[in-house]
């Protein structure tokens, strides 16, 4: 049976807890969005950790040189024995909901499986993440609490937290409003949009999950944790409408149920049919919080829904800043497409071509790009789209460039302004152009061997339908033009080898 308030003394501080940094953490789920985030947040904070995965090498390029990995997995009961060899503290963050067929049944028989392997290991605290919610539960909500009192049934020392709804760049509840509120100006809402919820950011859930190693030891405990702000689903998609400049109509109606309501969301966002689906059928349970055992055990005050949207754009944006094309497409697996492919809410569309010179000349045509150099191809339909911003009360090409052969961050350059350069290597352009969105423009350029590989990269990130609109409609006109810009530079480059040989 899991501990309430009454049980549980109001300070650990005075108190042994049960892992300390010599000792060895067992984290689950590390590929994933929760289980990842807590790893960065372990390895920060000096503990020894040995990740669980069902394919090791995958996971083994994303950790640290002091993580561990091994290959395991919680439906091969004879996979968990090496897993667990001198753990202290076990965090148990799987599950099958994204699994075909009976989920229930795959993730009880998982629970079962690793909570034995602890108990046989002698691990002496598992931690795990349910789903809160109370009275005739969804499936899956059904089944996250399952799991909580399998593990307790174990005898070991188990830390349930529950949370409601995770919001965080990349998680997904997070997508999934996203992508509902940007592509449908005119929602027809089911009941289950005012259904009360008490969403967390993922930042403060991850401060949750790693301030239970400093709980004391003093027997298996539930935690309903969530953020101060206790709204509805239409609340939430309202505010990140505010947030990026959309306006949504929402249409109330009471006789769309979560199963139409997940089916409906399986044709306007069928990137996450399969778990959004039942993602969606938990939505009829209100998720708050009851207990506020949280606050008493835990320094964190959670921050607020606005808070929380904000910092996962900020977020994703600051993400988006440190990729390199290069790296992320490939390890991604995408090939190019038409339209390009999707990254979060933003539009890539990436090229390539390779040379026979230095990457030093391969970058000299793209450090002159702009002002009165030009765009290396078809600049008067670029003079013609400055006109146009300018009609529209943008900024236009009138503002050239500041030096004809150097760039610096910050720079003006017709339309668009120097976000990041790097010499020899790297310039990415941020549009100032009047957009239903916002817009890069990125060269990179990377030796390889005697040869150099050129990579140009358009993003877009669409401000609702009329973003994508712009998009699609414009897409062909846009591809011709940087794919004839890339091999003018190519040229360029070539030539000017030429000219220095």
């Amino acid at each position: 049976m899991a501990l309430r308030r009454d049980n549980w003394p109001s300070s650990s501080k005075s108190v042994k807890t049960i892992t300390s940094l010599k000792q060895k953490i067992l984290l689950t789920g590390a590929t994933g969005y929760v289980g990842g985030r807590l790893l960065r947040a372990l390895e920060r904070r000096g503990f020894s950790v040995r990740c669980l995965a069902r394919n090791a090498a995958v996971l083994r390029g994303r950790v640290a040189a002091t993580t561990e990995v091994v290959q395991g997995d919680c439906l091969d009961s004879s996979s968990l024995n090496l897993a667990m060899m001198d753990v202290a503290t076990a965090y148990y963050l799987v599950h099958s909901m994204g699994a075909t067929g009976s989920f229930e049944e795959r993730d009880r028989v998982a629970a079962v499986n690793f909570a034995n392997a602890a108990k046989e290991a002698k691990v002496k605290r598992i931690v795990y993440l349910g789903g809160l919610g109370e009275g005739s539960l969804s499936p899956h909500l059904r089944s996250r609490q399952e799991v909580g009192a399998l593990l307790r049934a174990s005898g070991i020392e188990v830390i349930e937290f529950r949370a409601s709804i995770v919001i965080g760049s990349g998680s997904l509840s997070f997508e999934i409003i996203r992508a509902l509120v940007e592509r449908l100006p005119i929602m027809v809402c089911p009941r289950w949009v005012a259904v009360a919820a008490q969403p967390i950011g993922i930042e403060d859930l991850i401060e949750y999950l790693a301030g239970a190693l400093d709980l004391p030891a003093q027997g298996s405990l539930v935690v309903e944790i969530g953020g101060p702000d206790r709204v509805s689903y239409r609340d939430i998609m309202n505010e990140y409408a505010r947030q990026r400049g959309l306006r949504r109509v929402m249409i109330s109606i009471p006789v769309l149920t979560p199963r139409l309501s997940s089916l409906w969301l399986g044709l306007v966002t069928p990137v996450y049919a399969r778990v959004g689906r039942k993602l969606i059928d938990s939505m009829r349970n209100a998720t708050i919080v009851k207990d506020p055992l949280a606050l008493d055990l835990f320094p964190l005050r959670p921050k607020g829904l606005r808070e929380i949207i904000r910092r996962a754009i900020d977020n994703e944006d600051s993400e988006f800043a440190l990729t390199r094309w290069s790296d992320a497409l490939s390890s991604a697996g995408l090939e190019r497409s038409w339209g390009g492919v999707r990254f979060g809410n933003r539009i890539v569309d990436s090229r390539t071509v390779t040379v026979n010179v230095p990457a030093a000349i391969a970058f000299e045509p793209i450090r002159r790009i702009g002002g009165a150099t030009g765009w290396y191809y078809g600049d008067w339909l670029w003079r013609l789209r400055g006109f146009v911003d300018l009609l529209m009360g943008g900024v236009g090409l009138r503002r050239g460039r500041r030096d004809p052969d150097r760039l610096e961050t910050g720079d003006t350059l017709d339309f668009w302004r120097v976000e990041s350069v790097e010499e020899n290597r790297r310039l990415r352009l941020v549009a100032e152009m009047k957009l239903p969105g916002r817009a890069w423009l990125e060269f990179e350029v990377e030796e390889a061997g005697d040869r150099t590989l050129i990579r140009q990269t358009a993003i877009f990130d669409p401000i609702g339908l009329a973003g994508l609109a712009y998009w699609y409609i414009l897409y062909p006109m846009h591809a011709l033009m940087f794919g004839k810009m890339l091999a003018a530079i190519a040229t360029q480059a070539q030539r000017k080898q030429g000219r220095r040989v």
